[in-house]
């Protein structure tokens, strides 16, 4: 095949993920050296020579990252995994009827932040539309979100950087908790599926405002090429996402808010990659109006229409009036953590 009959058509993808990408001709037997070479020439600009030279190229040498590892979506995850740990060993899991997510109780979740209508209302406490996305129903829940940030979520944090994807990771945490707020004023609520759910909605606002980019380069085919497995990826998931929201037990309004917001501050973040001066404007403008009128109208809806469940200030006695034979077990300020001190001398011992 001549260099110059070389377009997008030749590019073929055939996996997308972590692992290994493969562009254009050829297998997957190439050995590091070459890899090394490819990237080399690449980097210095000589496509035409590597496509005629080797006949294939892999994506990690042609796709361009921000950065090579995703530090927040493993030090996230981590964190999540340890407050679940420690809320475990405070008061122990609950029966399978009262948390059927493999959980501790509760009212313990609530100790630790959840959102609760009541007190973000009613008590001002405005932190926990933030603190919900580091914990867990149970060991259930966080397998299911903790996999998806390891595996999309830290592509996505490589492709945008960590600053990128932490802005878009807590505006989308906040958009989730306010909407679950103002639906289920009655419930308290956990988990980091709003602010995933962010990330994929910030991702569709980056397909739609690079869809036009060059072609004229391998890395500009290479782009599209990924971002066309995205695209469908993207979709996939979140209806799968959405689709199982109605599920009992799980917070679709979450979901959903975390989703509006993901897009509406993906569109101010990647509107710079449109091309167009005049309708980089005007996305840009598009989503600064999105995420003002999401926000300010979500939050004064909340505070002045919601009525919250009083008796959620004290969770304790609501779990005891709403489930038979509940027992509050899980007082984190009664609980001895000096036990776990490893450094009390044996005297104190």
């Amino acid at each position: 095949r001549r260099d110059d009959d070389w377009d997008e058509e030749s590019v073929r993808v055939t996996k997308l993920g972590s692992g290994s990408h493969l562009f254009g001709r050829g297998s997957d037997g190439e050995s590091k050296e070459t890899k090394g070479d490819t990237k080399k020439a690449l980097v210095e600009g000589d496509e035409k020579s590597v496509l005629s030279q080797q006949g294939s190229v892999y994506v990690m040498d042609v796709y361009e990252f921000r950065q090579n590892r995703a530090y927040l979506s493993y030090l996230v995850s981590m964190a999540q995994t340890l407050i679940l740990l420690a809320m475990s060993v405070q008061c122990g899991l609950a029966p399978l009827n009262i948390n059927p997510m493999c959980g501790p109780y509760p009212d313990a979740l609530s100790y630790w932040g959840a959102a609760n209508s009541a007190l973000i209302i009613d008590e001002d406490e405005r932190w926990r539309l933030l603190t919900p996305v580091l914990l867990h129903a149970g060991i259930f829940h966080l397998m299911g979100n903790v996999s998806v940030q390891l595996d999309a979520g830290a592509f996505f944090e490589r492709e945008w950087g960590s600053i990128i994807w932490l802005l878009v990771y807590v505006c989308s945490a906040i958009g989730g908790s306010i909407l679950s707020t103002i639906v289920f004023p009655d419930m308290i609520s956990v988990g980091s599926s709003g602010a995933v759910m962010g990330l994929f909605g910030a991702k569709l606002s980056e397909l739609f405002c690079r869809a036009c980019e060059s072609r004229s380069t391998l890395q500009g085919r290479a782009g599209h090429a990924v971002r066309r497995q995205q695209c469908v990826g993207t979709f996939c998931a979140v209806g799968l996402v959405m689709g199982f929201s109605f599920v009992p037990y799980v917070d679709w309004a979450a979901h959903l808010g975390g989703l509006l917001a993901g897009m509406s501050v993906g569109l101010i973040i990647f509107s710079c990659y449109v091309q167009t001066i005049i309708f980089k404007l005007l996305w840009f403008v598009t989503g600064v109006i999105f995420v003002v009128m999401y926000y300010t109208e979500s939050v004064g809806y909340m505070y002045s229409v919601v009525t919250p469940n009083d008796m959620l200030k004290d969770v304790c006695e609501y779990y005891k009036s709403a489930l038979d034979g509940f027992e509050c077990s899980c007082q984190k300020d009664d609980f001895d953590w000096s036990k776990f001190n490893i450094f009390r001398s044996y005297d104190d011992a």
